[in-house]
């Protein structure tokens, strides 16, 4: 007759040298501990992690452990899921045997893959960001090549640009021509024009007083005309002067 518990103590203390530093128990009815598997190091020392919990059943290792992810770390969850899958395989091709060394070392191939996978990964992305900016580089220089048909999609977009550009100057033409007043219309509308200078006089100071006398009797002045005198000769100033 299997003593299972016999067996569960023996492989625990096994447990407990092969990993101490990330072996802790958690109780011992039913039997239950965690290990912490940690990948190697990856790209920039980037780790992955999985802290996985063991408890085992009454018959173990006839049946397998119950097992579950405890804690993680950098980890995605189509990994995870495949954990999950792996532990599950593992488990079933040893049934009979202690396991747990054996899951935890499928598990620590796992993760070191995954971390692989993250550099390759990490690498295609780059070359691919590569490979886009000098395509870009060279689009930059090269530009876009010509076809009849964008030839004719941008004159076409180009012609109509054009042609809003002088409906809209045409526009503000006619709006300004409409505007613009002539001088004796501003006068018409605006009778503070013909009083502007004097009261810009004013405004500065110099009172202007306007003798309307002096225009009523301008009819009155005998003005000299110098056409009437035959002996004017305008090239010669002196030619007025009387003797």
């Amino acid at each position: 007759m299997t003593d299972y518990c016999e067996e569960q103590r023996n492989e625990l203390e096994a447990l407990e040298s092969i990993y101490p530093d990330s072996f802790t128990v958690l109780s011992e009815n039913p039997p239950s501990c965690t290990i912490t598997v940690t990948s190697e190091a990856g790209e920039n020392d980037e780790t992955v992690q999985i802290t996985l919990k063991f408890t085992y059943s009454e018959k173990y290792p006839d049946d397998a452990p119950l097992y579950e992810i405890f804690a993680q770390l950098n980890l995605e969850d189509n990994d995870v899921a495949d954990i999950f899958k792996l532990l599950a395989l593992q488990a079933e091709e040893n049934l009979g045997m202690v396991m747990i060394f054996t899951l935890v070392t499928a598990v620590q191939e796992k993760l070191n893959e995954i971390v692989d996978q993250i550099k390759t990964r990490r690498e295609e992305e780059k070359k691919q960001k590569e490979k886009e900016a000098e395509e870009a580089e060279k689009q930059l220089f090269h530009g876009t090549p010509v076809t009849i048909e964008n030839f004719l999609n941008w004159k076409a977009k180009f012609d109509a640009e054009l042609l809003e550009i002088k409906k809209k100057r045409m526009k503000e033409e006619e709006q300004a021509g409409k505007n613009k007043l002539s001088g004796r219309q501003l006068f018409e509308t605006d009778h503070n024009l013909d009083t502007s200078d004097i009261q810009f006089l004013e405004d500065a100071g110099n009172n202007v007083e306007v003798d309307e006398s002096l225009f009523q009797e301008m009819d009155d002045l005998e003005l000299e005309d110098d056409d009437d005198d035959p002996d004017y000769n305008p090239a010669d100033p002196e030619s007025d002067l009387t003797d």
